[in-house]
């Protein structure tokens, strides 16, 4: 996206000019999330990975945003973002 920008070629004094413009790669999950059990009880660690390692990602769960809490651990690492869910219980499904 940086090399968008003027660019020019001269021979003398004629000049030809063109302007570029590098559109930015959409990021697309490169790993989707997999349907995972697990017994009531023990921690779950939900998983996928995207194309780009900056994207910001949303945690949601029955439409509602996810945050860090004693209940939900979020981290993103690299192109990884990773979701445990602490003592899952039945209403986790």
């Amino acid at each position: 996206k940086s090399d968008s920008d003027t660019y020019t070629c001269d021979i003398g004094d004629a000049q030809s000019r063109a302007k570029l413009v590098v559109q930015e790669k959409p990021c697309v999950f490169t790993k989707e999330l997999v349907d995972t059990e697990v017994t009531e009880g023990e921690d779950v660690t939900l998983h996928c990975e995207t194309s780009k390692s900056e994207s910001p990602v949303k945690w949601c769960k029955d439409g509602k945003s996810l945050r860090n809490s004693s209940k939900y651990n979020i981290s993103r690492l690299g192109f990884e973002a990773k979701l445990v869910i602490h003592r899952a219980e039945e209403r986790d499904s």
